[in-house]
């Protein structure tokens, strides 16, 4: 299994994940020729996509979701209370998943190669949730839009080799920055995006000795730096003793290297 982050930032989000000949994207937060885009540059080429999994109905992860899955003829899955979501209905094929029950995607052939778990977190588009996707004993785990450290939730996300993790802002950048202060709130709040701080406690709880690279991801363009996010992530690693994790920031604006999970 191989993942590439296409897109990730408050302008929109969106990572490309590939098994054999099945093709998943979680999340198509770009306009519809931006992700065109994004997926030509991936090398996704003629192959198509048979899956997108949306994570919640906020349009910087679910906006061309309908389009893509309609281009393509992908299934397209999500929450059964995002259904009612224009950007959802716009798929002729959809798929309601069912939060904390494993599920298999199939390839054309009708056969099971990934199995996804939808887990719950806490963020103002209720529901919210982060994906752990297995393949062939490796796991890949993609979890953005977190208000606060949930144990219950990093418990069922345990295992990745591969962690796409949100270090949205900085708390003295938030405060200092040009949002005002009910935005700000928001963000901070216990349903809003977790803080470099609060990001490096999660990934205390889900850095197991399987993880070998760490995609900091969703950085805020006006209230966090790649050095400050870089920063908290090393030091939580420094502490669990893993400095051999491979450490990567995600880009807004260019297509992220293709991992090997």
């Amino acid at each position: 299994m191989h993942l590439q982050v296409l897109s990730s930032g408050s302008r929109g989000n969106s990572t490309l994940l590939r098994a054999d000949d099945l093709n998943v994207l979680v999340d198509a937060g770009l306009g519809r020729d931006a992700m065109g885009e994004r997926l030509e540059q991936a090398g996704l080429g003629h192959l198509g996509l048979h899956h997108i999994l949306v994570t919640h109905g906020h349009l910087d992860h679910a906006r061309s979701s309908g389009v893509l899955s309609r281009k393509h003829h992908a299934t397209l899955h999500c929450t059964q209370a995002v259904l009612a979501n224009a950007a959802i209905r716009r798929s002729k094929r959809l798929s309601v998943y069912r939060i904390g029950d494993d599920a298999q995607l199939k390839d054309e052939a009708g056969t099971s190669v990934l199995s996804m778990r939808p887990v719950k977190l806490p963020h103002d588009a209720d529901p919210t949730v982060a994906f752990r996707v297995e393949h062939a004993g490796r796991v890949c785990v993609v979890l953005t839009d977190m208000g606060k450290p949930e144990p219950g939730a990093t418990a069922r996300l345990s295992g990745a080799h591969v962690l796409v993790l949100e270090f949205n802002h900085d708390l003295d950048l938030l405060r200092a920055g040009p949002y005002p202060p009910a935005l700000q709130r928001r963000i901070r709040g216990n349903a809003g995006h977790l803080s470099n701080e609060q990001a490096a406690v999660v990934l205390k709880a889900l850095a197991g000795p399987e993880l070998h690279t760490l995609i900091l991801a969703h950085l805020s363009s006006s209230n966090n730096t790649p050095e400050l996010a870089l920063a908290a992530a090393q030091g939580a690693l420094a502490e669990l003793g893993r400095t051999d994790v491979r450490v990567l920031v995600a880009s807004q604006d260019e297509v992220g290297p293709n991992i090997e999970v």
